[in-house]
């Protein structure tokens, strides 16, 4: 698991904020991370901020819980470490 620079809980924060989310909203800021890093190592850099977003809408849409949260990044962190088959479906 990454270790997270204090800065990034606070620009976390004041985006939650700014972004007007829920109270009491929180990001996994090292799971974000880690996601990013194994999309961008398993598939290509600009794989990362890409799946990061991607897994967030899915987040979402399925209710945006810590449930869904966690399915989305497990889909992706497999997705991301596995050999590429060239089939888009999981």
């Amino acid at each position: 698991m990454t270790t997270t620079p204090p800065e990034l809980d606070v620009w976390a924060a004041r985006l939650i904020a700014a972004l007007d989310l829920p109270d009491g909203t929180v990001v996994d800021v090292a799971a974000v991370l880690d996601l990013a890093r194994d999309a961008a190592h398993g598939v290509a850099r600009p794989a990362a901020p890409l799946t990061t977003y991607l897994v967030g809408y899915a987040a979402g849409l399925a209710g945006g819980g810590a449930a869904d949260v966690d399915r989305a990044v497990r889909i992706a962190t497999e997705l991301a470490t596995e050999p590429a088959t060239g089939d888009p479906t999981p």
